[in-house]
């Protein structure tokens, strides 16, 4: 399928126009009536999972709660998000043509399904309305990264030894806390894939989506959405350096150390290199000036309406909603393509199929894993649930989620209940400084927990981070032969992975 940037650029940026200018004209009406009215906040962890709105919640003043936030997903509404992830995992293994030519419709539909039942069924349209939000600043911001360093070619002329490969992996990992998982694992992919040209094998991608795409960004909150969001919270910039870099130095050196004995090993048991061939060590970079297209992107994911005063939004039951911040993004993806170097495009054999199949098996997602947050959310906060929460609960719960459900609304879930045991509220910035500064009992390492659980176990599934899926495509679509969705958790995850994060949880957590 071809698309043309001109187009979705424009559909996109006409989105957010009309959008922000419903929203300034509903302003305009309400000062001129002179009402005023008492909207319920709610915060982005619970859009997805009404409970406390739900079940006797305060209501707006002049609004009916069960009107406005509709009833409680029943649990069989779970089906179509485990019936997507079961196509995920079987459908390229059993009906690969089948599953390739109808993903985007499958996706879709299933989505739609879901959220017409919260829409007619529920009377439920803040789940919808805050996940199509979630997806359009989700979406965003991987597509500019994606095609602003397709820009970019980097080019290595090394010999692919097993301390090269995990040189590149650590650097990699570095890099992700500056320019985020997503954006290092765009940028270092495909140079990673042509240092190993005629020996790329599949343990090389996991490694690389172990490493870098997720466990390498727990140092900042740029380097992985659920830090982020975090910090948008409340939690101190540099909270996750101070507390995470142990677990992360760890995890690092038992994934490279792995990595390099098993490079060792099979690095060249297929298509051994000819011992003739010469090496220059040289280091070229083509297409320079897209850095600057990412770090524009990178500077706009601040531009949060509920963090700085000023910056335009679309306001929503009492919750603010970015517009600004994507179409610069958008933005930034239009502008970092029609200008790009085409010896970098060329070179990167750049195309929109990867960013395409993400776009289309997220939207399924993000559409049905509706009802299976909520269900989460609400027994989390319940009497039961919140008497179960400990550091160890939390960091295995929030894990085990992280790797099938989306990572950054699983870290505000967990988050929201643990503040919620201790007395405090995840809506109030003081409050969420003060946890973060173990204010509550237990609670700075209770965040820990949460925080390192949110990032190490997005590697558990193709699903679990945005860049996995991704880098998987591209792999793909660079002829390598990458395992299946299941293939991948036991070949890879469940005897490599789930080791090292019972470690990290024995080391850390389980006698403190």
């Amino acid at each position: 399928m071809k698309i043309n940037l001109s187009r979705l650029f424009l559909i996109f940026l006409l989105m957010f126009f009309v959008a922000g200018a419903i929203n300034e004209v509903s302003a305009m009406t309400d000062e001129a009536s002179g009402e005023m009215i008492s909207m319920v906040s709610f915060d982005a962890s619970q859009d997805t999972n009404h409970s406390d709105q739900d079940h006797g919640g305060e209501h707006a003043e002049g609004h009916d709660e069960e009107g406005s936030h509709g009833h409680a997903a029943p649990i069989w509404l779970v089906i179509p998000f485990i019936a997507l992830l079961l196509m995920i995992a079987t459908g390229p293994l059993f009906y690969e043509h089948f599953w390739h030519k109808n993903y985007p419709k499958i996706a879709v539909a299933l989505a739609i399904l879901v959220v017409f039942y919260y829409l007619f069924a529920l009377d439920n349209v803040h789940g919808p309305v805050h996940a199509l939000a979630e997806y359009v600043q989700f979406i965003a911001l991987l597509a500019s990264l994606y095609i602003a360093s397709g820009g970019i070619l980097i080019e290595i002329d090394k010999k692919a030894t097993p301390l090269a490969n995990v040189t590149l992996l650590v650097v990699g990992a570095l890099v992700s806390n500056l320019i985020g998982t997503t954006g290092a694992s765009m940028l270092l992919i495909r140079p990673f894939i042509r240092l190993n040209k005629g020996n790329i094998q599949a343990y090389h991608i996991i490694f690389f989506i172990f490493m870098v795409s997720n466990v390498g960004g727990s140092l900042t909150p740029i380097g992985d959405p659920p830090l982020f969001l975090g910090f948008l919270k409340g939690i101190p910039f540099f909270w996750t350096l101070e507390h995470n870099w142990p677990a992360w130095v760890f995890a690092l050196i038992v994934l490279a150390t792995a990595f390099y004995f098993i490079d060792r090993k099979l690095g060249r048991a297929v298509d051994p290199e000819p011992e003739a061939e010469t090496y220059t060590n040289k280091f070229t970079l083509v297409g320079a000036k897209n850095f600057g297209w990412l770090l524009v992107i990178i500077c706009s994911v601040f531009l949060d309406p509920n963090v700085i005063e000023g910056v335009p939004a679309i306001v929503y039951d009492g919750q603010k909603f970015s517009f600004i911040r994507e179409i610069i993004m958008l933005s930034v993806a239009f502008f970092s393509y029609r200008l790009a170097d085409q010896r970098a495009l060329q070179g990167n054999e750049f195309n929109f199929e990867p960013i395409r199949e993400v776009a289309f098996i997220f939207i399924g997602i993000f559409g049905t894993m509706m009802p299976a947050l909520e269900l989460v959310g609400d027994f989390a906060k319940s009497p039961d649930g919140a008497a179960l929460i400990t550091a160890n609960t939390l960091y295995w719960g929030t894990g085990i989620l992280s790797g099938f459900l989306d990572n950054a609304p699983t870290y505000l879930n967990f988050l929201a209940a643990a503040m919620a045991s201790g007395g405090a509220s995840i809506n109030n910035i003081e409050e969420v400084r003060t946890f973060a500064a173990n204010g509550y009992p237990d609670s700075s390492f209770q965040l820990m927990a949460i925080a390192i659980a949110s990032v190490f176990f997005g590697a558990m599934t193709y699903i679990g981070n945005g860049p996995n899926f991704m880098v998987k495509s591209i792999a793909e679509q660079s002829g390598i032969k990458m395992p299946s969705f299941f293939g991948y958790i036991i070949r890879f995850s469940l005897p490599i992975l789930l080791p090292l994060l019972f470690l990290v949880w024995l080391i850390f957590f389980a006698f403190h």
